[in-house]
């Protein structure tokens, strides 16, 4: 047993204050956190317990939403605004985890969820560069089958894990931080990082910076949007891809599109390629086809997940083609 320190933050100001300990992880919902810390792979010399902050989901005057990163995965799931202008969003968390887990779950924690795979977790014998940086990675030579196939590097192959981030990367969300040194906003597309040669370092947070709140823009071409995950068994498991996707037609052709993809990256994937492939284009099967193809075209795989690439393009082609199916 690790010891640490515990306290509970009344407010935003007071989380942020307790927050800059060295060492310090704040406490939400605790699904992955504490998980971690069973297996001594999170040692915090302290928790800021910060689920009496606010927990709520409002609109914005300019038609978007407000969601307090202490709401829990099921209630903005559940939440009317999300399931009619932001559907995408409310099947990716249903799509993300056992309802247990998603009545406890936060959505400022669900963010900040480890990239990991099996070797981060085998301590005892495995390497791994996000528990020890400049280890080794023994899933590039291992068994890799759930691993990226897109933005990986030497050091790491780890795939995001989350839903939801899925669907906020598609949906352009603006992730707000508070901080010692103020408060800042962040487009949800630079929030997570690529692994590069620091794959223990994830996010862009500073030290002691917490998520307040996660904001939607409005975007009509939302409300016709969906999610799909393809995995390995229907009950809980990590995607091997996912896609979420909007898609507004106009005259036949492409006016807009959202795309973004989980299972294939160490960080949720929007792919900007295969949005500019179809902008302008006719809505058909070949079109919607060369777009997956352009989006895939740098993929790196791996010895055992070779067959993500045809999948991811596959899943893509579908998703469309059932939105395009919709708006005819």
């Amino acid at each position: 047993m690790t010891p640490f320190d515990y306290s509970r933050a009344g407010d935003v100001a007071e989380a942020v204050r307790l927050g800059a300990a060295a060492q310090a992880k704040f406490l939400g919902g605790g699904t992955n956190l504490v998980d971690l810390m069973r297996e001594t792979l999170e040692r915090p010399s302290a928790l800021v317990d910060i689920t009496g902050l606010p927990a709520e989901i409002t609109e914005t005057n300019d038609g978007g939403l407000l969601i307090g990163a202490a709401v829990r995965n099921t209630a903005l799931a559940e939440h009317r605004v999300v399931r009619r202008n932001y559907p995408m969003l409310s099947r990716a968390i249903l799509a993300g985890a056992s309802a247990q887990i998603r009545n406890m779950a936060t959505v400022g924690g669900n963010l900040l969820q480890r990239t990991r795979c099996t070797y981060f977790y085998d301590d005892a014998g495995s390497r791994c560069n996000k528990r020890q940086p400049g280890q080794g990675c023994d899933a590039i030579d291992g068994f890799n089958r759930n691993h990226a196939i897109l933005g990986a590097s030497e050091a790491c192959v780890a795939t995001h894990p989350s839903d939801m981030c899925v669907a906020l990367a598609a949906l352009d969300a603006v992730v707000h931080i508070e901080g010692n040194g103020g408060a800042r906003k962040l487009p949800f597309s630079d929030f997570h990082r690529l692994p590069g040669d620091r794959p223990d370092l994830e996010t862009m947070l500073q030290p002691g910076e917490l998520i307040t709140a996660i904001e939607l823009p409005p975007q009509p071409i939302a409300a016709r949007s969906t999610y799909r995950k393809v995995r390995d068994r229907s009950s809980y498991a990590f995607a091997l891809v996912s896609v979420a996707a909007a898609l507004e037609i106009e005259g036949g052709k492409v006016k807009d599109v959202r795309l973004a993809l989980g299972g294939v990256a160490h960080k949720p994937w929007r792919a900007q390629k295969a949005e500019q492939a179809l902008r302008g284009r006719e809505a058909t099967a070949d079109a919607f086809s060369a777009a997956a193809e352009a989006e895939v075209a740098e993929a790196v795989p791996l010895r055992d997940n070779a067959f993500k690439i045809e999948l991811a393009k596959r899943t893509i082609v579908a998703v469309l083609g059932e939105l395009a199916g919709d708006a005819r």
